[in-house]
């Protein structure tokens, strides 16, 4: 008797651990960090909401919970993502909102202007 043909291999995707700093992720068998610092939107979440993560395609994770969608290319390599997430606090819940990073000296312009 002979096997049927064995169909493409996966392993599952999932939150492995949680701490203060940022929380780490298990995808196509890596465990990859994703710090709070570049994730803002992530750091006053509840556990059970960041462990819940979908595979949604071979390079997209999407926390239905938050409604946060990223690339599994910006965990890996962050710096290759010029954009930086500022949050707005809606009750004790933040959503993420992306916006072009600014330099220093265009925020300090910015600043001495108001």
């Amino acid at each position: 008797m002979k096997s049927a043909t064995r169909g493409k291999r996966i392993s599952a995707t999932e939150v492995t651990n949680v701490s203060k700093h940022g929380f780490w992720i298990f995808v196509d068998g890596r465990e990859l960090f994703a710090p709070f610092a570049l994730f803002p939107w992530f750091e006053k979440s509840s556990i059970a909401e960041i462990l819940e993560v979908e595979r949604q395609g071979p390079d997209h994770l999407y926390w239905p919970k938050l409604d946060v969608d990223l690339a599994i290319r910006s965990l890996e390599h962050p710096e290759e993502f010029p954009l930086v997430s500022r949050v707005s606090v809606r009750g004790d819940r933040p959503r993420p909102s992306i916006a072009k990073k600014r330099s220093v000296g265009a925020r300090r312009k910015k600043e001495r202007s108001n």
